[in-house]
């Protein structure tokens, strides 16, 4: 089918933020970075690494099931069809928001994002109030909001997270979301292969390893931010830590807004690509 000038604009939009992504250059402070972290981590048995790997795989493959059979996820579900139905009121699924143009599909996913930054500004804004708890519970809490929201974004697009696939794919867009932006590049690829393979398929085929090295640096981030809001928690304005909770909110929101940006990208691509290959 053929693209309407409005879907043409927005496609031409996508390529070109492909692009700028594609030829980002990362910096000598980021490459020292990395090069330090592989360092680091290669000190460990190649076998205990693996090991790490495959839990941190297996948590996020658990934590991505309970979010997605959540009543708060299947709540917000039935949000996003309300949304669509103010456009269309023949819609009864999730599928058939496929039949909305793409600005009222954006605007149904922009909803979902503008929440869940909201939800993650003010959580790294609680956490940064520095109490031992809630530095703690401060990762799996913004990761299951990033989870959340890549599957709102999914569904506001039209597709379900509910099948094997579909988890994959929204994990891996998760994944690449999280990665440093020298790197995302490599995860878009992988996510294009994915589709151009295995589109229209129940069961996943592809590589379904997630976590490595790389994806490291993001809990390390976190793990420095929590130093950062340790060391200034002390420093009150009126009996508030004022700049541990501009670190934690700023530092949450900085990372859903990037992630949200990868997802958006990602199924708007995805959406606009699959209506070119219907007859």
């Amino acid at each position: 089918m053929t693209l309407s000038s409005r879907e043409k604009v927005i496609k031409q939009e996508l390529l070109d933020w492909e692009n700028e992504l594609f030829s980002y250059e990362p910096t000598d402070l980021e490459m020292l970075y990395e090069k330090g972290l592989e360092n680091s981590f290669s000190l460990l048995p190649e076998e205990a690494q693996k090991q790490i790997f495959t839990k941190l795989d297996t948590w996020l493959f658990h934590l991505h099931a309970l979010v997605q059979s959540s009543q708060f996820q299947l709540d917000a579900r039935e949000r996003i069809l309300s949304s669509a139905r103010v456009f269309n009121q023949e819609i009864q699924s999730i599928q058939d928001l496929k039949v909305l143009s793409i600005d009222q599909l954006r605007f149904i996913a922009d909803q979902q994002i503008s929440r869940h930054r909201l939800y993650s500004f003010a959580q790294g804004g609680i956490s940064g109030m520095g109490g031992a708890l809630l530095l703690g519970s401060d990762l799996p809490a913004i990761t299951v909001i990033n989870l959340r929201m890549v599957q709102l974004i999914a569904m506001s697009y039209g597709f379900e997270v509910n099948t094997p696939y579909e988890m994959m794919i929204s994990l891996k867009v998760f994944h690449a979301g999280t990665l440093p932006k020298r790197l995302q590049k490599y995860g878009w690829e992988e996510l294009l292969q994915d589709l151009e393979a295995n589109e229209d398929t129940y069961f996943y085929e592809g590589k379904d390893e997630l976590t490595n090295i790389s994806w490291l640096e993001q809990p390390l981030k976190h793990i420095l931010k929590a130093i950062a809001i340790m060391t200034f928690r002390k420093k009150k304005l009126q009996g508030l830590p004022i700049v541990s909770i501009a670190i934690g909110a700023g530092s949450n929101y900085q990372l859903t807004r990037k992630v949200s940006e990868f997802a958006h990208k990602f199924y708007q691509y995805r959406y606009l690509e699959g209506k070119e290959k219907e007859v």
